[in-house]
């Protein structure tokens, strides 16, 4: 794989508490110049990005029910449409791992739908937090948002115990078959451990260090 290729994987994150107006303009920019597939904002940040990148074919992501997913389920899908309403057209919500754990599967299943709903057209991807699941709970929670109506599953938030592993990726792949995608999220910071995930199995890759990634180098963790 060419390293202008990867460029199309990537969903350019910036999902700090800190992040300010400049850092969000920086990373349109970016992915502007260097064709990302999406940027990756909280959704405070939507109609600056939405704005920014009119016209261009980077998609503008948000994320749901962050970095927890802990939230009463209205809130999760109001969160969703009004983030969809203010321009994104890809959203990346974070599952009640509680009761995933629980064994109530019918409550995330019900969760997954609702966001679903609110999404309209816009993509929906599933943040399972694989460090925080064993494999039977990662392979149902992946079932779970497949039959709930999810575009996407997807491993981590980013802010919790663990990122992405490729054992992680093949199993999620091998769980939700050839049709739903796989992102790959946490801890990649250089173009060989994103191109393992794609090896692995994952359609995009969720990286706040695209631009080292697209040009072969290997970011400070």
């Amino acid at each position: 794989m060419e390293l202008d290729t990867i460029a199309k994987y990537i969903d350019h994150t910036v999902l700090g508490a800190n992040a300010t107006r400049d850092n969000i303009e920086k990373i349109c920019n970016e992915a502007r110049e260097y064709r990302f597939a999406s940027v990756c904002v909280n959704s405070c940040w939507v109609p600056l990005c939405a704005k920014m990148l009119k016209g261009s074919d980077v998609r503008v992501c948000t994320v749901v029910g962050f970095p927890l997913g802990a939230m009463s389920t209205a809130a999760k899908a109001f969160e969703a449409k009004h983030a969809v309403a203010e321009g994104a057209t890809e959203i990346d919500m974070v599952i009640n791992v509680g009761w995933l754990k629980n064994h109530d599967d019918e409550l995330v299943q019900d969760d997954i739908a609702a966001v679903k709903e609110a999404c309209n057209k816009s993509l929906l991807k599933v943040i399972i937090e694989t460090c925080l699941l064993t494999d039977e709970e990662k392979a149902r929670a992946c079932r779970l948002a497949k039959a709930a109506g999810a575009d996407f599953v997807k491993t981590s938030t980013g802010f919790s115990t663990g990122g992405a592993k490729v054992e992680d990726i093949k199993l999620m792949r091998k769980t939700v078959g050839p049709v739903l995608g796989v992102k790959a999220s946490g801890g990649i910071h250089s173009y060989q451990e994103a191109k393992a995930m794609i090896d692995a199995g994952a359609t995009r890759i969720g990286a706040s260090c695209g631009v080292a990634i697209v040009e072969g180098q290997n970011a400070a963790h």
